[in-house]
């Protein structure tokens, strides 16, 4: 299922495209790296913003091209300053962007670390067993231009509480995580579309050694990636050290079980040199066990991965429980007593239902948003 607006995003063009549509519509192509600049730079809104720009060529953009993709909708902020920014879509889809601030010794928040994880899709069709993204179903892929307005939105919303930065034109984040709503690796061709944009030194010129792609192991497109030129991190939503385990909570498991998740991963960090990340979600009697922890260790041993442990966070609807502290810290320890980097994060933005999915469900509830029909799921 696609989505097809009225007008396509500005947001999903490129120096190329743009230059060549323009030069079909009788406007020099030079114009287009003009565009870019207060699209990035200086984040305009509109055509109208343009000023440098004829006044029939702004016209002709706002005939031409949508400058909205995505439109904040609202905004929530955990007592720890993780915001999640609730986006709706041209078509009244809601979508979820999360920004994470650590804030750095010595500086103020505004001046904070600023980790910004963004959607892929709206819904999953995917159907991990404790995640909220795909509690009702799949309903369709986020277009180039969404994956991108997604940033542009969060630049607009930093720029208010950092305006020094926003001056120099600069993105207001510093690293990008791709592991909100939806399976990254299904939208493959849109998703490397966006992030060449947002590499390009005409968009946001932001380093893909930045950029961090999770996925739930979707092995061939994982092999289709190791190819790439730009130099991604990768992260495997793990969550389960043995098939038995992971088939329980994540039935991609079924089609790719670790004996060829696993090799999959080691070729990816072996094409582009970067340690790889495993998350693992922790849910209680189901993969805190010591057991499990001594199975992750070899895993991890065998990629030369840092693990990064969350606690779960609970799903309305969903029966899964987050472990005691005291099991968790049990967990990490013998990671770490086994030789594994491991980070016990005790999770951001947990009171304002961070978990991926949560706030977009809440909202379709209150604006009574039927779930897809079954087909689409």
């Amino acid at each position: 299922m696609a989505f097809k607006p009225n007008k396509p995003s500005i947001h999903g063009e490129t120096l190329d495209t743009l230059g060549l549509r323009l030069a079909e519509a009788g406007h020099p192509k030079y114009r287009a790296a003009q565009v870019f600049e207060w699209l990035y730079p200086r984040r305009a809104e509109s055509a109208d913003a343009m000023t440098n720009l004829p006044a029939n060529f702004r016209e002709w953009l706002k005939e031409n091209y949508d400058f909205t993709a995505t439109d904040v909708m609202g905004k929530k902020t955990a007592s720890d300053v993780t915001q999640k920014v609730l986006q709706r879509l041209r078509d009244g889809s809601l979508i979820e962007t999360v920004i994470i601030r650590a804030p750095m010794e010595g500086v103020g928040q505004e001046k904070s670390r600023r980790t910004i994880c963004i959607s892929t899709q709206v819904g999953c069709a995917y159907g991990c067993k404790f995640c909220a993204s795909g509690l009702e179903g799949w309903k369709r892929d986020l277009s180039v231009g969404e994956i991108v307005s997604q940033l542009v939105q969060v630049c607009r919303i930093e720029d208010q509480s950092d305006p020094a930065r926003a001056a120099e034109g600069l993105a207001s984040f510093d690293n990008i995580v791709v592991m909100g709503m939806g399976e990254p690796l299904a939208n493959y061709d849109n998703l490397l579309a966006a992030l060449r944009i947002v590499n390009a030194p005409w968009g946001f010129g932001f380093g893909a050694r930045r950029i961090t792609i999770s996925t739930s192991g979707v092995v061939p497109k994982i092999l289709k990636l190791a190819e790439e030129t730009m130099g991604f991190r990768l992260a495997i939503s793990l969550h389960g050290a043995t098939n038995e385990v992971r088939e329980k909570i994540m039935p991609v498991n079924r089609k790719y079980p670790l004996e060829e998740l696993v090799p999959a991963a080691k070729a990816f960090a072996r094409k582009h040199g970067r340690m790889l990340t495993l998350e693992f979600i922790l849910i209680e009697d189901i993969n805190d066990s010591l057991e499990q922890a001594k199975k992750l260790a070899v895993i991890a041993r065998e990629l030369h991965a840092h693990v990064n442990l969350i606690p779960y966070n609970k799903v309305e609807g969903l029966p899964w429980v987050r472990p005691s502290i005291t099991r968790q810290d049990r967990f990490v320890k013998e990671l770490r007593a086994l030789g594994v980097t491991a980070t016990l994060r005790r999770e951001k933005g947990h009171d304002i239902d961070a978990a991926c999915g949560q706030l977009r469900l809440q909202k379709e509830k209150a604006l009574g948003v039927e779930p897809p029909p079954p087909e689409a799921a």
